[in-house]
């Protein structure tokens, strides 16, 4: 990777960088992240990820310190809205009651009415739904809090990623390619290249041909994001099934620049799922490395 340095741009290097949203920050004590405002009003992240906002400053030094290698950066936007399938307020017990954050749904729930759509015309598609995931292998269907709300400042990138976003625009005469997924209300949309369930209706939930031909055009990709065991796992799962063997090894995942969710009541061990995830990338061809080292 050294030759990379004098070479430049000669090489097609490209980052991707996976949810690197407001709402998903975290501080390395657990803590939301948080901003304040005029007047003492707070804006508060509402599904922080342990250590995602110095994740994001190592990120942001990274870009600033290679900007003049990159031929693109490439950053997905996690785009909801209030009434989600992982929202609470598409859910509803018998006695009227959202679901709490966190609350595992299965098919099962379903059939036997513990939840239910609000919309009663949606229950047969939501069971369907909750029976595809459990066939897949992928996460079963968990009630997030309202995150990423389109419009919102849970919506937007960190403010040091951002800022390091706008000066490689302004210095490189380029912009960065946002990704938008997650649009559609009744599917999960974790992973970049596709939605948990694609919906045969909505081409925005199918398979991203263009984004994954840009990875397939590119010589090296650094790789980076929010959630090391959700959004950034599903992705590279996604990258892994339809890219082809032979690209696998162009990817090298920057893991000072992710973290995992945190386990909650009744969840899986996330953390653990992460880590074990990566060795697997790792035996797949992909490099582990950081920030710090990558393009050195």
């Amino acid at each position: 990777m050294k030759g990379a340095k004098a070479m430049g741009k000669n090489l097609k290097v490209h980052l991707v960088v996976i949810d690197g949203q407001n709402d998903f920050m975290g501080n390395d004590d657990g803590t939301p992240y948080s901003v304040k405002l005029e007047g003492g009003k707070a804006l508060t992240s509402t599904l922080p990820v342990k250590g995602a906002v110095s994740d994001m400053k190592r990120l942001a030094k990274m870009v600033d310190r290679i900007g003049p290698k990159l031929e693109d950066i490439h950053a997905t936007l996690d785009s909801h809205r209030v009434i989600d399938v992982a929202h609470a307020g598409m859910w509803r017990d018998e006695n009227g009651k959202s679901p709490n954050p966190f609350t595992l749904i299965t098919s099962n729930d379903i059939s036997n009415r513990i939840w239910t759509p609000r919309n009663p015309n949606l229950r047969q598609r939501m069971l369907d739904y909750a029976r595809a995931l459990e066939t897949s292998g992928n996460y079963l269907l968990i009630v997030w809090p309202e995150h990423c709300l389109i419009g919102t400042w849970g919506h937007n990138v960190q403010a040091d990623l951002a800022e390091s976003f706008l000066r490689w625009e302004r210095t490189q005469y380029a912009n960065v390619d946002y990704v938008v997924k997650g649009t559609n209300p009744y599917t999960e949309h974790y992973g970049a290249l596709m939605a948990e369930v694609p919906d045969s209706s909505d081409p925005s939930t199918q398979l991203n041909t263009a984004f994954l031909g840009v990875m397939q055009d590119a010589d090296i990709i650094g790789f980076a994001g929010e959630a090391s065991s959700h959004c950034v796992l599903t992705t590279l799962k996604q990258v892994v099934q339809n890219i082809g063997k032979e690209h696998l090894k162009k990817f090298h995942l920057l893991t000072d620049c992710m973290s995992p969710v945190a386990p909650a009541p009744g969840t899986p061990d996330f953390p653990a799922i992460a880590d074990q995830f990566l060795k697997e990338m790792s035996v797949e061809g992909m490099t582990l490395t950081t920030s710090t080292e990558f393009l050195r």
